[in-house]
């Protein structure tokens, strides 16, 4: 489901899952760890995927990120997971050992908002997401929308490059007032770029419209925080289409991609 979903398109539903990392066991061990559950849900076939971002900035960890189409769909997944019983105790002896390595773990639901995106696209190709977290404050969300819809209307005449999927909250210790933005990145190298990007917004703005940005954003965003994650092949169970439009999704000693099966609900 997010194999088919996602390179298209953000999905609609989207789960989040982060582990943070005990200080000094390193990406290699964690590779090591999760490629229980890769083998797992290989074995198994099993229909949904699932990819990971390690991060570049804060403390140490890894996201993954699994999209479905309804929240009906993630139910389904989970109850067909459920009764796998091969699937499920090859997860459980997964969780032991990766345990081993982390001091937290959280998941967060979020749900995709197509009004508050610029430019979403293919991310079978991409690196790299830079993150951006804002917490609304209480009663101003009026106030966050219209701030978001100048963004989106001035960069959408200034920039073919600046892009991000707008997700809410759901579920989870984030939910409530919580907006996540995420951008998708081939090359850091972009990161120049959209520093040009952000100075021919202002003057596309102008003094009259940057000031309306700068009031609107004091009266609606109680806080940010903005973080870089690189993408992680060798810790993602991506569909086999991903692997054969780029060699990327196909670690260097992984099996050789099969014929993509039909999208499947579990």
């Amino acid at each position: 489901m997010v194999a088919q979903d996602m390179p298209s398109g953000p999905p609609k539903v989207l789960v989040v899952q982060r582990e943070w990392l005990k200080p000094g066991k390193t990406s290699s061990m964690h590779e090591k760890t999760e490629s229980g559950f890769v083998n797992a849900m290989t074995a198994a076939k099993w229909p949904t995927h699932y990819f990971a971002a390690s991060s570049m900035s804060g403390k140490s960890r890894v996201l993954f990120f699994v999209g479905y189409p309804s929240f009906e769909a993630w139910e389904k997944d989970n109850h067909a997971m459920e009764k796998n019983a091969t699937l499920t105790a090859a997860i459980d002896r997964a969780l032991v050992s990766d345990g081993e390595l982390l001091t937290d773990y959280q998941q967060d639901v979020f749900t995709y908002d197509p009004e508050l995106s610029l430019h979403t696209g293919d991310i079978v190709h991409s690196r790299y997401f830079e993150i951006s977290r804002y917490q609304v404050k209480p009663g101003h969300r009026a106030e966050f929308l219209e701030l978001v819809k100048m963004y989106i209307e001035g960069y959408g005449k200034v920039s073919e490059h600046a892009n991000w999927a707008t997700f809410e909250s759901y579920y989870g210790q984030d939910n409530g007032g919580v907006y996540i933005a995420i951008s998708r990145m081939t090359s850091l190298a972009e990161n120049d770029q959209f520093m040009g990007d952000d100075k021919k917004f202002a003057d596309a703005m102008g003094s009259a419209g940057m000031k309306k940005v700068r009031e609107l954003t004091a009266a609606s965003v109680e806080s940010t925080m903005t973080n870089l994650y690189e993408f992680s092949p060798k810790m993602s169970y991506v569909d086999d289409s991903w692997a054969k439009e780029d060699a990327f999704w196909k670690p260097k000693g992984a099996p050789a991609p099969k014929k993509a099966a039909a999208p499947t609900t579990p």
